[in-house]
């Protein structure tokens, strides 16, 4: 292996949400920028992501937001081995404007093109920050879109083990906290009222029994919209506590499921809900009662940004696994 492909410089981009984000990585590790411009307030006022406006701000957005990564890296463009990009999964338009700007940057350079998965990008924020994180380990991956429970065996190998059949838990946290009437993203939101109340309204945990790996959160949502429905002077605080503890539950069981069935000693969270604490001291918990080694990113690393989807794509620069300039954008793109 020679110096370029043990250090390569890789810029990834990352549209597929509502974080424009560019980062630039050298080698496996060696952060030179991480620049991520969200598009909370733009979403706020209709408690979720709008595609199209996000699509806008996007192209807004992206030159920007590029531009302040390069000058933060410190780098001449000559000096770049790839540029990678989030090819799915997420919203079409979103992505199109990420792939069509990386698409004219590789031509441009004469650089490579890499496409990126958008899951496979979150679990290798890990990769970041964690010399010793060596496969075979289990992952939850819990974000905005997705819930998955998978087991990684290499970035070619990867067992979805099981996933949500409905809503995903973020989608869930969102939703539940615009009937609570707690503002845009839910996640940190129901984080926040929760510390301040208690668990005691006893919410169902749906597929509990052991004979899948698979989630549901649909049912729980609609579950708390008909308790407020019959219950209007409940306690805001009590709800999202309750609801917080419902779905901490259903991910912690069938994690453990996964642990006590695949026997594997390394687990991995990634994605935004991964952020959440009470989530992690739950994990936490179970390391103490299994002997396991668990990894959280950093949290600044669980939600999208452009680094992470940089170092999945020096993964594939190092195979050589390139991307045409035909690169278009996969909205259900999964795994497997």
């Amino acid at each position: 292996m020679n110096q370029l492909d043990s250090f390569p410089v890789i810029i990834g981009i990352e549209t597929s949400c509502d974080e424009t984000a560019v980062g630039i990585l050298r080698g496996d590790r060696e952060i030179l920028s991480n620049v991520v411009v969200s598009q909370v307030l733009e979403h706020t006022k209709y408690g979720g992501v709008v595609p199209e406006i996000a699509s806008r701000q996007h192209a807004r957005t992206i030159d920007v937001v590029f531009q302040k990564a390069v000058e933060d890296a410190q780098i001449d463009l000559e000096d770049v081995s790839a540029v990678a990009v989030t090819e799915g999964p997420g919203l079409v338009g979103a992505l199109l404007v990420g792939i069509s700007f990386a698409k004219a940057l590789a031509y441009a350079l004469d650089k490579p093109l890499i496409g990126v998965n958008h899951l496979l990008a979150h679990i290798y924020a890990n990769f970041l920050v964690f010399e010793d994180l060596i496969p075979p380990f289990l992952v939850l991956l819990v974000s905005g879109g997705h819930t998955e429970l998978l087991e990684f065996r290499s970035a070619d190998e990867v067992i979805v083990l099981g996933r949500t059949r409905d809503d995903a838990a973020g989608e869930a946290f969102d939703k539940v906290a615009r009937l609570l009437g707690l503002g845009y993203p839910g996640g940190p939101v129901i984080e926040e009222a929760a510390k301040r109340g208690r668990a005691v309204h006893p919410f169902p945990r749906s597929l509990s029994d052991e004979s899948t790996f698979d989630f549901s959160f649909s049912g729980l949502k609609t579950s708390v919209l008909y308790f407020l429905r019959e219950h209007p002077e409940a306690k805001v605080e009590d709800v999202a506590a309750s609801f917080q503890e419902a779905v901490v539950d259903t991910l912690i069981s069938k994690l453990e499921l996964a642990i006590r069935k695949r026997g594997l000693q390394r687990i991995v969270l990634a994605g935004g809900v991964a952020a959440n604490q009470t989530l992690r001291k739950r994990v936490n918990k179970l390391s103490s009662r299994y002997g396991l080694q668990i990894y959280f990113p950093p949290v600044p690393l669980c939600t999208d940004n452009g680094i992470m989807v940089a170092r999945a794509g020096v993964e594939k620069y190092r195979k050589k696994e390139f991307s045409n300039l035909n690169l278009s954008a996969s909205p259900a793109l999964l795994l497997s």
